[in-house]
């Protein structure tokens, strides 16, 4: 990305439990429930504990762990009014939503909210959603494209009078949205997120994104992710943030985390698992150059379904804050987290990681203030 983008401290999200199973496909005990009243309470220990986004996912099957889903547009709304300064992200699926139909959903949503509405657009990995409801399963790359005409859309509805819009996949003639999301400082419109790891995703973002989603990654993986996204946006004049999934299991000690880690993964539920694993890897392995999600994850890896544990945010509150300042150093924007107990976990993060992340952000910035300058000396 550029480097002299103003990147701020860093932002946390957390994955809504708005799915039963929890956030891990394992039989450990999770103190986590899908139902409105405990998302409700979550979301207010949220916003007072340092999260300034929250995510709800969106599935319409059951499956893979997760028999029973609320709808995420709708449980968005029900999160905004709960709160007073948490933004929540619906996770929307092109082919299953009109654009423009979203986009009088959600500028009325904003309204309501008073600007703190967004969307993660999502291309969608499993084929029996499609199916099942009689809608067409495209090949990976035109999944990309639809997202992005998808996008175009949005935007258009938002920003301009009388929309025109004329692509493969979705037509506006003359649409008229009023009224528009509320003018918020800093944004030109809700912000728009995305997900993906393949090279069309790369792509798509630096076009059109204001947010890059990438599943769990080491500092290479990320490293690697934020300077191709970055590229793909320099070339249209554009920046893009960059959010990281992490699994973050923080404890007193390192062998207590690592523990619960270890038992996570032992009590996996097996046949959910593999589901998961046979549909979502046909997903990423479908792509040209091999490059798409969940392509080269490993069975353990999948116990967490977006590779959460990848990002090793395990240890005590001082290593998990150490290596969380460590992503902000290449690239990182924001950490969308899920956690085991979440009421407490979130409680705990809080009170015990948060401030020494603040800690190590300013000594970042108080260092990068005092060096000196490349070509001061002689």
């Amino acid at each position: 990305m550029p480097e002299n983008r103003e990147r701020g401290p860093l932002k946390f999200a957390y994955w809504v439990p708005n799915v039963s199973g929890g956030l891990v496909v394992s039989k450990i005990e999770q103190r986590t429930d899908w139902s409105y009243d405990y998302n409700r309470e979550l979301a207010v220990l949220a916003e007072e504990n340092g999260f300034e986004y929250a995510l709800s996912q969106v599935r319409y099957l059951a499956g893979y762990g997760a028999a029973y889903q609320h709808e995420s547009t709708s449980f968005s709304l029900a999160l905004l009014l709960a709160t007073r300064r948490l933004k929540v992200i619906a996770a929307v699926h092109p082919g299953l939503w009109h654009p423009a139909v979203l986009a009088k959903f959600i500028a009325t949503v904003d309204h309501v909210s008073g600007g703190r509405a967004a969307v993660n657009v999502v291309s969608g990995w499993f084929k029996g959603e499609f199916t099942a409801l009689g809608e067409p399963w495209l090949e990976h790359d035109e999944r990309y494209r639809r997202a992005e005409e998808f996008i175009r859309v949005l935007r258009a509805s938002w920003t301009e009078e009388s929309a025109q819009f004329a692509g493969d996949f979705y037509r506006l003639r003359g649409y008229d949205l009023k009224p528009k999301p509320l003018e918020v400082p800093g944004r030109a419109h809700p912000e728009v997120f995305q997900g993906g790891n393949s090279t069309a995703a790369r792509a798509m973002a630096g076009r059109v994104s204001d947010w890059y989603f990438s599943n769990g990654k080491d500092f290479d993986g990320v490293t690697e992710q934020v300077q191709e996204v970055g590229r793909a946006a320099e070339q249209h004049g554009r920046t893009v943030r960059f959010g990281l999934n992490g699994f973050l299991i923080a404890r007193d000690t390192e062998a207590e985390a690592r523990e619960t880690l270890r038992e996570i993964v032992a009590r996996a539920d097996v046949p959910a698992v593999q589901g998961f694993r046979d549909a979502v890897q046909q997903a990423g392995s479908s792509t040209a150059d091999g490059r798409g999600m969940w392509a080269d994850s490993s069975f353990d890896d999948l116990v967490q379904y977006n590779d959460g544990f990848r990002t090793r945010l395990i240890g005590t509150p001082e290593q998990v804050a150490h290596r969380i300042v460590e992503y902000k150093k290449r690239g990182v924007d924001l950490l969308l987290l899920g956690f085991l107990h979440y009421h407490e976990e979130v409680v705990h993060f809080g009170r015990h990681v948060l401030p020494i992340v603040r800690e190590l952000e300013a000594d970042l910035d108080a260092s990068a203030a005092t060096a000196e300058p490349i070509g001061a000396r002689p």
